[in-house]
């Protein structure tokens, strides 16, 4: 699967540096965390490092041993400990460990069963102070293990969106005390240039979409993994149409040739993408195949020298057990490929769903500040121009002022009311969105953490050396692509 120059090639725009964290937990030495209940080390289950936190099955609970300064995203991983383990868990924060401190919820996480591989999260807590961070955890039908966990600070478009509620809540009191139409009139302004601020933020959040879902189309269409569970890659199965075709009729080596046509042309080396359904459709009757071909019955009436038919003889039952054992371990790396190409359909429609809704809030966004949702104005906001960009957020920033202003100075306060809710409800909308794109990016670090396992060496499933060569040359080239893909991503996206 090369994802290496699909994603790099749709990352110029993208120039983020990755946020540094202000607290880390890997669980190597001491966990880092106050273990409430419920939770201890253990070894096994590290997702990387030696140690992991395992959550015993039912209620468990943990707490950050200081005060988290700005916390902004929070990110950790989880593993099941089966495929029949569902979660619950709870994110609060709370400025004090005092028994009678309020805790406030900031997240919450709830997956059911599904799989026993670890999966990524990441939430925003996004609170400008400083904050203790506890999880609550409630698991069934067996524990969860913990690992690499991470809370990065507070963004400063995020520390915007914080103003912006400042701001509209400080106009809704003055307007209760009828005071200080100066202070009003700024913030008008502020309010403003904020909301036209949250464009950018929208705006990039859908070009990140747009070049997400670029890349998994072209990941999905052409896949250097996929080649790995193709039966053509390997010596053996080579080896094994060549011994059949050597001892088949005409009729026999043309009905040979149509059965493995939809893995690739074995004359020029051509591999093609396979589907679990191709492997389905040909494993038991190319099996079949074999034991008629090389049945005494077949090969003593068939028109073959002497030598191909003492080869046939002494070879037949040795080449149909090569074939079954190779066709088993193929199909266990046809599993994880297929899994993993399952995995990228989902987040394209994850992602797809999610491009769609952000459009069209955006054009509700730009409408909401008095211009029209024609396509020329959703280009200028989108336009890779600077300038162009800038030049509608000054209006759009001019325009939502000024409307409050006017409404203020026409003593129309219902209507100014009105329209400061209607504008804090389109601000807060971001923040929906932020917390979906949490949802993309958290699916596509699960999938890379999934696809680097799956060429892990550990994994090769072949036990003939020349096959588990060939499985080993391809999986080196798709280490390297993913593990530059994935560093790209994280630059990128995160």
């Amino acid at each position: 699967m090369r994802v290496l120059p699909l994603f790099l090639s749709s990352l110029a725009f993208a120039g983020n540096a990755l946020a540094q964290p202000v607290f880390k937990a890997d669980f190597e030495g001491s966990s880092s965390w106050n273990i409430l209940s419920g939770c201890q080390l253990q070894h096994e289950l590290a997702r990387s490092g030696q140690q992991a936190l395992f959550c015993s099955r039912g209620p468990a609970s943990l707490v950050t041993p200081a005060l988290v300064t700005e916390p902004g995203m929070l990110e950790f991983w989880v593993k099941p400990e089966n495929a029949y383990t569902s979660y619950r868990i709870n994110i609060l924060s709370s400025a004090s460990l005092k028994a009678d401190a309020p805790w406030q919820q900031i997240g919450l996480i709830e997956m059911s069963a599904s799989s026993a591989d670890y999966l990524a999260h990441r939430i925003s807590i996004d609170d400008p102070g400083r904050k203790f961070i506890r999880l609550d955890i409630e698991s069934s039908n067996g524990g969860i293990a913990l690992d690499d966990v991470s809370i990065e600070r507070i963004g400063l478009d995020v520390a915007l969106q914080k103003n912006e509620q400042r701001i509209v809540s400080g106009i809704l009191d003055r307007l209760k005390q009828n005071k200080n139409p100066e202070l009003q009139a700024e913030q008008f302004r502020s309010l403003g240039q904020n909301y036209a601020a949250q464009l950018e933020t929208q705006r990039q959040y859908l070009e990140y979409a747009n070049a997400i879902y670029a890349s998994i189309t072209l990941v999905l269409a052409s896949s250097e993994r996929n080649k790995m569970s193709n039966p053509m890659a390997y010596a053996s199965f080579r080896s094994i149409i060549s011994d059949t075709k050597r001892v088949s009729s005409p009729l026999q080596q043309a009905r040979l040739t149509s059965m493995v046509k939809p893995f690739g042309d074995l004359a020029t080396a051509t591999l093609n993408v396979v589907s679990g359904g191709t492997y389905s459709a040909f494993a038991e009757p190319f099996k079949s195949f074999l034991a008629a071909t090389f049945d005494k019955s077949n090969y003593e009436n068939a028109d073959l020298n002497r030598k191909d038919r003492k080869f046939a003889e002494q070879n037949g039952l040795r080449i149909y057990e090569n074939a079954e054992r190779f066709l088993t371990e193929l199909e266990r790396e046809l599993q994880q490929v297929n899994a993993l190409d399952n995995e990228l359909g989902n987040m394209q429609k994850l992602v797809e769903s999610y491009r769609r809704d952000l459009d069209k809030q955006l054009r509700s966004y730009i409408q909401h500040a008095g211009l029209a949702r024609t396509q020329e104005n959703f280009g200028r906001v989108m336009s890779k121009e600077e300038s162009i960009r800038a030049s509608i957020s000054s209006e759009i920033a001019a325009n939502i002022g000024n409307h409050a202003q006017q409404l203020h100075d026409r003593e129309q306060n219902t209507e100014l009311v009105q329209y400061l809710l209607k504008t804090s409800e389109q601000l807060e909308s971001v923040q929906e969105y932020k917390e979906r794109f949490n949802q993309v990016t958290a699916a596509a670090l699960t999938f890379y953490d999934r696809f680097e396992r799956s060429i892990a060496p550990e994994q090769n499933p072949f036990s003939d050396s020349a096959d588990k060569t060939a499985w080993e040359n391809h999986a080196k080239k798709a280490r390297a692509y993913i593990k530059e893909s994935k560093e790209a991503f994280s630059k990128a996206y995160l």
